[in-house]
């Protein structure tokens, strides 16, 4: 057994067994990144051995499992860049959450993982520092905006990473990538930490290339926390305790027909979802066709209220308190003007302009107003869905990874993220699990969608379909 692409369950079995020390461990990993990372770009940082090993308990339950974070997590007295110039030299002063829990659950925790800036994006092509490529095919992207977390572990550099969720920054990697990605119910992980993009919509989510992997990593950073007035009250629980390969008696999963049918559906996508339906079918799953008439909308909403909450976050980045500050700047105002345009990057820019738009006098009616009520609305449909089905069920990508430089008009883009956006708007769980490859050997997901709360049931879902494919054993031969 590759000890690359080994599963954290194996891994801890050799630790256990005294097959290998955890600095061994360490060392054949940090050697990895050495080794391929330079042309795959996935971390920004690798830490120092001898800091990684003094920083986790010995005694936690994932005691010397290493993992990559995702640059805009704080991790205490590391650089916390946000893949963006204006923070490249801002170290935070505390841990996240999850931080927290994952140094007390003895996690190694080995680097800070390449992100689109401020994860404004969807191919990780909005980079201040360097590229990710995408390890399946180094001409295509990884996904984005946790890029470089979901190509580290499909490259065998990790087996696990944190990654932060908008509108898909987890599933969408996931899918191009060959992994199992989370993105939890809003409020059922800590944000405390987490540096801010759009509230209402950001969580933290998990990259395995397994679900038992990716259920036990999130199984340890769920819970409520104090200091996010947004997390949950609901206690925590062992995700992995269901994972038998049985399916819920009667279980009814809806197809969304608007998603599998849209405009610009690849075909080889759509194939490859509907080989994974009529798999389920055959393990007894009851499956109902469903319409879910406001998802043509979620893109407009997703754009309009992620750029007005952007507009909002990013404008505690002027130079002032911490981060970059533009020296040649004679007045005050010229400092703000120039620290912002000399330290964000053009698509940050971008977005803040047209969040300050939407939110201006004689606008804000006609878009930010008009884009609550219509994620209301989606919300309301859902609910009414969940009351007809257990799940819902719907490609993760409208097409396979594609190559750099494909998309240059943003709506383009943005189009991308047609299938996971809506999941974020409507704050409910949702995951990406390998379903097959296309002709040219590129990964394709699909995504289980439930109500609030219902992870236990998505992971036992998604854990029966994998037991019956090969698709998450496969990875790059060429990195063996």
């Amino acid at each position: 057994m590759s000890l690359a692409f080994a599963t954290i369950r194996q891994l801890k079995e050799k630790l256990k067994n005294k097959e290998i020390s955890p600095k061994e461990l360490l060392d054949y990993f940090i050697k990895r990144f050495e080794k391929y990372d330079p042309k795959i770009g996935s971390a920004l940082e690798v830490f120092n051995t001898d800091s990684i090993l003094e920083k986790s308990n010995k005694n936690g339950s994932l005691y010397a499992i290493p993992g990559l974070i995702k640059d805009n997590i704080c991790q205490k007295d590391r650089i916390t860049s946000c893949g963006s110039k204006i923070l490249e030299n801002f170290r935070a002063t505390y841990d996240a959450t999850v931080i927290e829990t994952l140094k007390a659950e003895g996690a190694f925790l080995v680097g800070r993982a390449n992100m689109d800036e401020f994860a404004m994006g969807t191919s990780n092509e909005y980079v201040a520092f360097k590229k990710v490529v995408n390890p399946w095919d180094n001409s295509r992207v990884p996904g984005g905006s946790s890029g470089g977390s979901a190509a580290a572990v499909a490259a065998g550099l990790v087996p696990w990473a944190l990654g932060s969720e908008t509108g898909g920054s987890v599933r969408l990697p996931s899918a191009f990538c060959n992994l199992v990605g989370l993105k939890p119910t809003y409020g059922r992980v800590s944000r405390y930490g987490l540096i801010a993009y759009c509230s209402s919509f950001d969580q933290i989510g998990v990259f395995a290339r397994n679900v038992y992997d990716n259920a036990l990593i999130f199984s340890l950073i769920s819970g409520q926390d104090r200091r996010d007035s947004t997390s949950l009250n609901v206690p925590k629980k062992d995700y992995t305790q269901n994972l038998d390969g049985e399916l819920k008696p009667g279980l009814t999963i809806g197809i969304i027909e608007d998603a599998l049918d849209a405009k610009g559906m690849d075909s080889e996508v759509k194939e490859l979802v509907n080989n994974a339906i009529k798999e389920y079918e055959k393990m007894g799953v009851k499956i109902k066709r469903v319409k879910f008439p406001t998802l043509d909308y979620s893109l407009s909403v997703y754009a309009i209220l992620t750029r007005a909450e952007a507009a909002s976050n990013l404008a505690r980045f002027d130079g002032v308190r911490y981060g970059f500050r533009d020296k040649g700047a004679k007045t005050l105002a010229q400092m703000y003007s120039k620290t912002r345009q000399n330290g964000f990057g053009a698509e940050v820019r971008l977005r803040i302009m047209v969040g300050n738009y939407v939110l201006s006098t004689g606008h804000a009616e006609d878009f930010y107003v008009n884009a609550h009520k219509v994620r209301q609305l989606m919300v309301k449909q859902a609910k009414e869905l969940f009351s007809d089905v257990d799940l819902l069920l719907l490609p993760t990508q409208v097409m396979s990874a594609f190559k750099f430089g494909t998309f240059t008009d943003p709506l383009h883009m943005d189009l991308q993220d047609y299938c996971t956006a809506f999941v974020n708007i409507i704050g409910v769980p949702a995951i990406s699990i390998p379903c097959g490859f296309t002709k040219n050997n590129l990964p394709v997901g699909l995504q289980l969608v439930g109500p609030h709360l219902s992870e236990d049931l998505i992971f036992q879902t998604a854990y029966a379909y994998e037991q019956n494919m090969p698709w998450h054993t496969m990875h790059p031969k060429e990195l063996d």
